[in-house]
């Protein structure tokens, strides 16, 4: 089947995020309230996901869109049901390590050719899974399919996020706003922040565990410059960027499964990263679930450009 051009309902396809045009400066809604700017932080680390659940790319600068980060889980493995497939199953997808070259997303894994993907091609529609939710999507072709399937062993395809459909987070967390994402697993974008993930480290060397690294939380911002876990208690973001004034609202803590245990080097599993925060990081809040992170929607600012090194100023948000 002949590839076909997706038409990305993006303000600006960014295949190099070093050389991106800014878009014209538009102003914050007046809906939304002032940030008094009870914390004040800085980006520290800017991370995409392009396929869902493999390895991330870190970015000194990136494109805000509606639904998050650039690119950011706009693929998505699935199996022969056309569900999706994560660490959770297939570890090894952690070691898939994804990079983007002049408008191609290059994907290499440990004893495989590199695969090659066009970011504005398809093959084909297709129906999609991703939690309770079936969208429509666009399937990458054989080629891709064959190259998932030959490195993690069982049938599977590598499908596109399709762009004219709007996957909605839970209106429960976000009070009723419409806030669309991806192939995320509920939310556009996770913060975390570094003292966060100091505190995490200081527990497991006094146990006598070697320290781990922020890829295990697969956040897209990382903020430093804070208290251990002060995200808990974050209520709207404002991000000095370049464009249009950045708006995030922090909706709900991120609960933990699994893949922190794995080993992003090895794909690996132990438990004592997992073991570790369950002793301090079960909140009452979330029904006794580990949570670490916090899940953040888009309010304002599509088009802008995030940078790391870049000013956040937040409210605290007392439930």
């Amino acid at each position: 089947m002949t590839p076909r051009r997706l038409s990305l309902c993006r303000p600006h396809l960014c295949p190099d995020p070093c050389t991106m045009t800014v878009p014209a400066s538009t102003p914050v809604p007046e809906s939304l309230p002032d940030v008094a700017g009870d914390l004040q932080a800085r980006i520290a680390g800017l991370f995409i996901y392009p396929v869902k659940s493999c390895a991330g790319i870190a970015l000194q600068e990136t494109l805000l869109t509606e639904t998050g980060l650039d690119l950011d889980r706009a693929w998505m493995v699935v199996d022969e049901s056309g569900a999706f497939v994560t660490q959770r199953d297939a570890p090894r997808m952690a070691l898939v390590q994804p990079a983007l070259r002049r408008g191609d997303l290059v994907l290499r894994a440990p004893g495989m050719l590199a695969l090659h993907l066009a970011t504005d091609r398809v093959e084909a529609p297709a129906r999609v899974r991703v939690w309770n939710d079936e969208v429509p999507a666009w399937d990458m072709g054989d080629v891709a399919a064959q190259w998932f399937s030959d490195f993690l062993g069982r049938p599977l395809r590598l499908v596109r996020f399709d762009p004219d459909h709007r996957r909605l987070s839970s209106m429960k967390w976000t009070g009723g706003v419409e806030a669309p994402n991806q192939f995320a697993d509920g939310y556009p974008i996770l913060v975390a922040s570094q003292a966060s993930l100091d505190g995490l480290n200081q527990r497991l060397q006094a146990a006598g565990h070697a320290p781990v690294g922020m890829a295990r939380f697969r956040p897209n911002l990382v903020l430093d410059g804070t208290e251990a876990h002060d995200e808990d208690q974050l209520g709207h973001l404002l991000i000095e960027a370049e464009g249009p004034a950045v708006r995030l609202q922090a909706v709900k803590p991120c609960t933990r499964c699994p893949i922190p245990n794995i080993d992003p080097a090895t794909a690996l599993s132990d438990p004592a990263v997992g073991d570790t925060l369950q002793a301090y990081r079960s909140l009452p809040s979330m029904g006794g679930q580990i949570c670490f992170g916090m899940n953040l929607i888009v309010r304002a600012g599509e088009g802008a450009v995030l940078r790391v090194g870049q000013t956040v100023r937040a409210d605290w948000r007392f439930d």
